[in-house]
């Protein structure tokens, strides 16, 4: 094959990547034009409809997604991939390898617990006031159909959450079409309103936002609450970089989402300062829809409800990928994970997540009735989650890429500044809704923390009064009977003798032929190489030490993993002869707890809920043995 068609062949797939990517990535900051500018006007904050404040907004609304979305995004955390994937979670595992065990890399991981638990409360607004949104577009066609829009809005969401559990292969061939045609129509609209009024387009230049600043400060500032809903997405730009590559995604972005997202909100400003007086404060209260003639009206409804649907299955896609990376990486229990699909193995399922987002979702839309009553609500998780990321930013250009400070102080000055100002804004809006993302955040960081630190003390205090396998592995041959076989004692730890293993010896008074000391070790990698996959050390006497390494968005297969070991264990497994051997730990009151009691009780808890481990392994269940131990924390 030439040269020529190599190039050829890359551009293809390339291209191809970048369409998959608009029809994925992109749906939940493209959704957000058929409520962001209305918001600034007709919000908690109203401003009035004049030449003055529609220039300020739109020129706000352009450089915001040129300097959030465009610069830090997309130009600059888009090149740091730990390995092709994104992500805040992967971006503090891989800066853990550069700074190490120091007390800046415990300040990261707080950090980037912190903005998970922010990303849940995300994930239940977004649903809801997307679709809502779209919905309340029904109102354009026919004002008496206003009594449907949450029963409408509640069926859809429902509809939504039950698919779930079907994955989304077969629906996603269908996304990239519906936001092709999506994104089109937002730049015909747009570019219609703007031959109306070409004089819109003074708006690129940013003394217009500067001028509203200047003139009204109090409302300009607060405005910026409703302006960062035109950028709300950018944070799944980078979480799904490892589906499509950072080059895709900025072909996708740069060449077709961004020109045609600015157009509208053009369009919509064009359009409401070409009406007079009364038609624009009507026009105001969904500015969207009333942008398509009559006629079109209600093709743009089904067309936007259609588009919100496709954006709420990518923030519940990412709740599962983001869950799945958090109990790799040991921050949350072991959940039931369902894979949805041979093929695609990062379509999962996990069903604790997913019915517990319907929920809050169902909730939030009877609380609330209104997508501008929920716009009150939504801002605070995302703004909050940038503002982390922006930190985590900075121990970057300086730890990793090491910048110069003359470099790395000014550009971070400068999304400090941005970032800062939105968070500050959206805190304005906790009287009002924004209570709710921080509530559920403030628990979500609760329970990550609480079994982080739960694992670690459990850790601590077995490693205590545990014995060292090379010592059990010599004296405890030679003083028990032994049973044809195969034995895995699953261990947690990569040093000392699981509690299972030593109460088998205890109760049992028995040992197999071959005794496997198995730790499934989860890396800061989001894929471990297949030659680095085992490691096995033989101990003498038919014992072994097994370490099999996953990454944090690997599945966990023992059993697969053990076929692929040949005979570097003295011969093949055969998994019908051997028994796996599981230690189920319960927690004991303790003089000196190692942190406050709620928080001991809370950690108890979830380990009675967990998963069980034959689950997340994927073991025969006919095949394992659970022995249990009682441990003071």
């Amino acid at each position: 094959m030439s040269a020529v068609q190599v190039g050829e062949d890359r551009r293809t797939a390339k291209l191809k990547l970048a369409v998959g990517a608009i029809g994925i990535v992109f749906g939940d900051i493209g959704t957000s034009p058929i409520y962001a500018f209305r918001e600034t006007f007709v919000g908690p904050h109203p401003l009035a409809i004049d030449d003055l404040h529609i220039l300020g907004v739109v020129s706000l609304i352009f450089w915001s997604m040129t300097v959030v979305v465009s610069l830090q995004y997309v130009t600059i955390l888009l090149r740091a991939d730990n390995k092709g994937e994104g992500g805040t979670l992967a971006l503090v595992a891989m800066l853990g390898r550069y700074i190490g065990d120091s007390k800046w890399n415990w300040l990261t991981v707080l950090l980037a617990v912190a903005a998970t638990s922010l990303f849940y409360g995300d994930s239940m607004i977004t649903p809801a006031i997307s679709v809502l949104s779209a919905v309340e577009g029904l109102t354009t066609v026919e004002a008496g159909l206003s009594k449907w829009v949450v029963p409408i809005a509640l069926v859809l969401l429902i509809g939504l959450f039950v698919l779930q559990k079907r994955g989304t292969t077969k629906v996603g061939t269908l996304f990239a079409p519906i936001m092709l045609l999506y994104f089109t129509t937002l730049a015909v609209l747009g570019v219609w309103h703007i031959f109306d009024y070409p004089a819109i387009l003074v708006a690129l230049n940013p003394w217009y936002a500067v001028q509203f600043f200047m003139i009204d400060k109090t409302l300009a500032f607060l405005a910026l609450g409703s302006v960062v809903l035109a950028v709300t997405g950018a944070e799944a730009l980078y979480s799904d970089m490892g589906h499509f590559g950072r080059g895709p995604m900025r072909v996708s972005w740069f060449g077709f989402v961004m020109p045609c997202l600015l157009l509208n909100y053009f369009g919509q400003g064009a359009m409401i300062i070409g009406l007079g007086d009364a038609s624009a404060a009507q026009a105001i209260e969904n500015p969207f829809f009333f942008m398509a003639p009559e006629v079109l009206r209600l093709p743009l409804v089904l067309l936007a409800t259609a588009a919100t649907f496709i954006a709420s299955q990518a923030v519940i896609s990412g709740a599962f990928s983001v869950t799945h990376q958090a109990v790799q990486l040991g921050f949350i229990p072991r959940l039931s994970i369902l894979h949805t699909s041979d093929e695609h193995h990062g379509q999962i399922y996990i069903p604790l997540v997913n019915w517990t987002l319907m929920v809050a979702v169902i909730l939030l839309v009877l609380f609330f009735r209104t997508s501008s009553n929920l716009a009150s609500a939504y801002g605070i998780a995302v703004t909050g989650a940038m503002l982390i990321d922006t930190c985590l930013m900075g121990v970057l250009l300086m730890a990793v890429w090491k910048w110069k400070w003359w470099y790395a102080v000014p550009t971070m000055s400068v999304f400090f500044l941005v970032d800062g100002a939105y968070f500050s804004s959206n805190m304005t809006k906790v009287p009002d809704g924004g209570w709710f993302p921080l509530l559920i955040a403030a628990f979500a960081f609760s329970l990550l923390t609480t079994w982080a630190k739960g694992r670690r003390l459990m850790k601590a205090r077995m490693a205590e009064v545990g014995l060292p396998l090379d010592i059990f592995a010599k004296s405890g041959r030679n003083s028990t009977a032994k049973v044809p076989g195969t034995a895995i004692f699953m261990n947690s730890g990569s040093s000392g003798t699981p509690s299972a293993l030593l109460h088998n010896i205890k109760h049992n008074k028995v040992l197999h032929d071959r005794v496997v000391v198995l730790t499934v070790a989860i890396a800061d990698v989001p894929y471990v190489d297949e030659v680095d996959r085992t490691e096995v050390l033989s101990l003498g006497d038919g014992f072994y030490r097994v370490v099999v390494r996953y990454g944090f968005m690997e599945e966990t297969d023992v059993p697969g993993a053990l076929k692929r070991l040949d005979n570097m264990c003295g011969g093949p497994f055969e998994i019908m002869q051997t028994s796996f051997f599981l230690s189920r730990q319960t927690l004991l009151p303790s003089e000196h707890p190692g942190m406050a009691l709620w928080r001991e009780k809370l950690f108890a808890w979830m380990m009675r809920n967990a998963a069980t481990p034959m689950e997340f392994f994927r073991l025969p269940t006919n095949r394992v043995v659970e022995l249990g131990s009682q441990v003071e924390i």
